[in-house]
């Protein structure tokens, strides 16, 4: 039996307060650990480093936001949301059927 594959946007919201290596490396590991659950990124883009509307910790005002579009199973946003859940790295991970 074979699994259906699904369409996602996932934003990621990373936290890269004290990060000294390029954000690239990130996004290697990002599209590996996606693989790893048998997904496929279609395109990854590096939104920048934008405000938050919201801010939840004094002086971290901003940070850079991810846009990824992947496909795979049903089970792939809970099993990436779970891999990188203690993870200080991901400050917010959103996935988005498609």
């Amino acid at each position: 039996m074979s699994q259906k594959h699904r369409k996602y946007s996932l934003t990621i919201i990373l936290d890269t307060r004290g990060y000294e290596a390029p954000v690239s490396t990130i996004e290697e590991k990002i599209t590996e650990t996606l693989k790893e659950f048998s997904g496929v990124v279609e395109s990854l883009e590096n939104l920048g480093r934008r405000d938050f509307s919201r801010i939840t910790e004094k002086g971290h005002t901003g940070d850079t936001y991810l846009y990824i579009v992947v496909s795979g199973p049903a089970s792939l946003p809970a099993d990436f949301q779970e891999s990188v859940r203690l993870d200080n790295l991901y400050k917010r991970t959103l996935f988005k059927s498609l």
